[in-house]
C-alpha cells in the first residue's frame, strides 16, 4: 500500500457509510471515480508495477466480493467499493482488508439479528444461501436476491470500512 492511499479511502468509505446507512445504496458517482484515481495514482507513484499492484487488488476484491453478489449475499455496490479499495491499497493489503471486513460484518450482522429480533430467521436463510444449491443447481431464487423487498438488507459498507480502516492499523 502506498503512504497516500489512506486519506482518499478514509474519505470514500465516510460517504460511502453514510450513504448505504441512509438509503442501503453505495452510489456509482462515489466508487468508479474513486476506482479510476486508484489505479492512476498507483500508476503515477509506482510506475508500471504499481498499476498491476492496483489490477491485482482490484481483481482479489472482485473474485472474493463476485461470488458472494452472486450467491445472494451481497450488493453491487459493496462488490464496486471493495474493487475501487483493492486499486489503492493493493493485494496484501486487501486481504487483510477482506479478512477484517469479514469479521466486521459477522459481528455487526449478529448485532442487527438480535436487536432485530430474527436470530433464527438469519442462521436458517444463510444456512439456505451456503447450501441449497443443491436443492436449485447453480441458480438463485427469487427470495435469495437482494432485490427482494422481503428479504432483511443490511448496509455493508460499515463494516467494509471498519475492516479496511483496522487493515491500516495492523499493518
Amino acid at each position: 500500500m502506498h503512504s497516500f492511499a489512506w486519506w482518499p479511502t478514509l474519505a470514500v468509505l465516510a460517504v460511502a457509510t453514510f450513504t448505504d446507512l441512509r438509503s442501503r445504496r453505495i452510489p456509482n458517482w462515489l466508487v468508479l471515480p474513486f476506482l479510476v484515481a486508484g489505479v492512476v495514482a498507483s500508476g503515477w507513484f509506482g510506475g508500471w508495477h504499481g498499476i498491476g499492484q492496483s489490477f491485482a487488488g482490484l481483481g482479489l476484491s472482485i473474485l472474493i466480493y463476485g461470488i458472494l453478489f452472486w450467491m445472494g449475499g451481497m450488493g453491487a455496490g459493496d462488490v464496486k467499493l471493495c474493487a475501487a479499495i483493492g486499486a489503492w491499497i493493493g493485494p496484501q493489503q486487501m486481504f487483510w482488508a477482506l479478512f477484517f471486513t469479514s469479521l466486521a460484518g459477522g459481528v455487526l450482522v449478529l448485532c442487527w439479528a438480535v436487536l432485530g429480533g430474527f436470530m433464527k430467521e438469519l442462521f436458517t436463510g444463510t444456512g439456505d444461501l451456503l447450501f441449497g444449491w443443491r436443492r436449485r443447481g447453480m441458480r438463485r431464487e427469487p427470495e435469495d436476491a437482494l432485490a427482494n423487498p422481503l428479504r432483511r438488507k443490511m448496509p455493508y459498507a460499515p463494516a467494509i470500512a471498519i475492516g479496511t480502516l483496522i487493515s491500516f492499523f495492523a499493518r
